[in-house]
Parts: structure tokens; C-alpha cells; sequence
């Protein structure tokens, strides 16, 4: 069985030899011939890995799944209905000589796939985030009415949002006992500090939410929203010569559309280290063109915009590792997630109701 493994500080990129040999039993499966393979990623905490090949049939990748094989049934499947329904520019799965669209081998499924080339990444300024909100909202609408394969695991977290809201409070308590264990550590009292600020938004968003929409929408089911990316940006969405293409569809899930534009919306907002509203407007703007967001789902979105989720995702690992991750440089982690934040809330007062005004135009 396939499992995680340690880094070799000594090389990168470094996969395990029995792995290896599983590789290239699983491109016996193939009707190709392999001139070279390289390791161009892994994820050895899990137990995942992607090669780049040169092949007598061009470049393609090799992918090592690291999640359960009924699951990654569920991203596969996916993967197929936006090429071959949907003709999204999304790369192709090759399939096996026996015409599937994976191997199993070592408790992990195994697939093989074009390798788009040349694919670069878009600017990182806001014509770069332009193309990525509008690729997304494409992606998005195009994965509407998606059915998974028979026997794969349904990934959806379209029913899900109050108990995210509700983990992400119940989570401050866990970070203040932590802190409050650990109260000679650097971070420790600058955290207890801010926790109480941040809990309260966590609240006030939970009950937002209830207020909202959210159960109305959230009934209209899995295929009518269809699937999220997950882990979308400047690395998953990138510049091809015909357009914009979406890569590493690993993780999509069924979900309410704008959770994926919300992530990449805090993450850009962060990179910046300060909220702008005209970065902000636009990257909704370009998004709504592709996708177009109801007023309903506008709302979601401006509510999911409130949850103090960057501070959430850089302080849970606090719960693993307490004693290593409350130094110097999380404390000064702490200090910028709360002057980023400081700058949050006037940008979502000044858009807040933008939509009623898009809705007419």
C-alpha cells in the first residue's frame, strides 16, 4: 500500500523507489512508449506525486492520487465530463488500452493525462486576477450538471456551510486554551489579544448566514451548482494559447459556486497585504460575466467575505504543534493578518450593495 513518506533533504522532488516501480508497472496499462519521466511535484505528506513525460505521443503527465480511489473516482469522472460534454479547456484524461480512465495499484488510483504546453501563469496585478475570476466563473458554469460515476465517493459541501461557520468559532476556544497553555511562547499573548475580535466576527457571520438565503439555495442541489476547484489560483488557472486553462482537478467538489471566487478573493486581498475596492469590484465583475451571481448569491458571497478566514487558515495549525508554532514569526504573522483586516471592512461597507444596481444593468 501506497503511503505518505519523508522528504529526502538531499533531493527534490523525492518519491520512494517502490513508488517508482508502481509508475511504471501503470504505464504498462498505456498505449504509448515513455522517452523520459521527471518528478515535477509531490505531496509526501499524503502520499501523491506528478511526473512530467516525454512521450512518442507528446508530453503528458502521470498522476499518483493521494486520496481515497472512490473519491478520486468522483474528480476523474469530472475530469472527463468537462472535456468530453462540456469542451472546457481543462486537460484531457488518456485513457488505458482497455479504455479506463485510471489504473489502481497500491491502494491509489493512477491516471495519465495531456500535458498542456505553453502554459504560463497570468500577471499578478488585477488584469491577471481579471482572467482568473473570469476562467473560474467559466469553469463553474460549465461543471453544472455533473453526475459522478457509479460506486465513487459524492465529494459535496453544498449542505456543509453552518457547520464550517460553526467549526470555525468552536476552533477560537481551542486556539485561546492553547494559548493560554502556552502563555511564555512569543505569539501566545498577542493572540489571546486579538482572539476575542476575531471570534465575534465568526459569530456575526454565523448569523448572517442563518438570516440569509443559504438553505434555499443550498436546496437546489448538488448539479445544479456543480463543482468548485478547491485550490484555485495563480498556479491552477494559467494562460494557454487559446485561453485560459484550469489545471489539477484533484480536489473538486460539488458546492455553491462563489466559495471558489471567495478564496481568491481573501487570498489575492492578502497577497496585497490591504483590501482595494476596485480590485475587489472587478474581480466579481469579471467572474459575473462568465457565471453571472444573483443577488441571493452575491450576499453569500459578501457574507463568506466577513468570516475571518485568513486568520482561521494561518492560526489552526496552532492545535499540532503548539510549542514550535507560537514564535516570533507567527506573532508577526498575527500582526499582519489583523492590519490586512483592518482594511476589510470598509471595502465590504462600500460594496455590500453593488448588486442591486448590476442586477438592472
Amino acid at each position: 500500500m501506497i503511503m505518505p513518506w519523508e522528504e529526502d533533504p538531499l533531493q527534490e522532488f523525492y518519491v520512494p523507489d517502490y513508488i517508482i516501480q508502481y509508475a511504471h508497472q501503470v504505464l504498462e496499462a498505456y498505449d504509448f512508449s515513455v522517452h523520459s519521466m521527471n518528478v515535477v511535484t509531490t505531496k509526501s505528506d499524503k502520499g501523491g506525486a506528478i511526473w512530467k513525460m516525454e512521450t512518442n505521443a507528446g508530453p503528458k503527465s502521470l498522476k499518483l492520487l493521494h486520496r481515497r480511489p472512490a473519491r478520486s473516482m468522483f474528480s476523474l469522472g469530472a475530469q472527463d465530463y468537462l472535456v468530453h460534454q462540456q469542451n472546457a479547456k481543462v486537460p484531457p484524461i488518456i485513457k488505458t488500452k482497455d479504455g479506463s480512465s485510471y489504473v489502481e495499484a497500491g491502494g491509489k488510483l493512477w491516471f495519465v493525462a495531456e500535458w498542456i504546453e505553453p502554459l504560463t501563469p497570468v500577471s499578478k496585478d488585477l488584469t491577471g486576477a481579471k482572467h482568473l475570476c473570469h476562467a473560474l466563473g467559466e469553469f463553474h458554469r460549465l461543471s453544472k450538471g455533473y453526475v459522478p460515476p457509479q460506486h465513487s465517493e459524492i465529494a459535496s459541501r453544498v449542505l456543509k456551510w453552518p457547520k464550517n461557520y460553526q467549526k470555525v468559532i468552536n476552533k477560537m476556544e481551542w486556539f485561546r486554551n492553547i494559548a493560554m497553555a502556552y502563555q511564555e511562547m512569543p505569539a501566545s499573548s498577542y493572540l489571546l489579544q486579538v482572539l476575542d475580535g476575531f471570534e465575534q466576527q465568526a459569530i456575526a457571520s454565523y448569523e448572517r448566514l442563518q438570516a440569509s438565503s443559504y438553505t434555499e439555495l443550498a436546496q437546489l442541489g448538488n448539479e445544479y451548482w456543480g463543482l468548485v476547484h478547491q485550490d484555485y489560483g495563480w498556479s491552477n488557472g494559467q494562460m494557454g494559447q487559446d485561453g485560459m486553462w484550469i489545471i489539477d482537478l484533484d480536489g473538486v467538489a460539488y458546492d455553491l459556486p462563489i466559495r471558489d471566487l471567495r478564496k481568491l478573493i481573501s487570498g489575492t486581498m492578502a497577497d496585497l497585504y490591504r483590501w482595494d475596492t476596485t480590485w475587489v469590484r472587478e474581480m466579481i465583475l469579471a467572474y459575473h460575466e462568465a457565471n453571472p451571481i444573483s443577488p441571493q448569491l452575491y450576499d453569500l458571497l459578501m457574507i463568506d467575505l466577513s468570516l475571518p478566514n485568513e486568520f482561521y487558515k494561518n492560526i489552526k495549525e496552532v492545535v499540532y504543534e503548539p510549542e514550535l508554532f507560537l514564535n516570533e514569526q507567527t506573532r508577526a504573522l498575527i500582526q499582519t493578518i489583523v492590519d490586512t483586516d483592518q482594511t476589510k471592512w470598509p471595502v465590504l461597507e462600500e460594496i455590500q450593495h453593488d448588486w442591486k444596481g448590476v442586477e438592472q444593468t
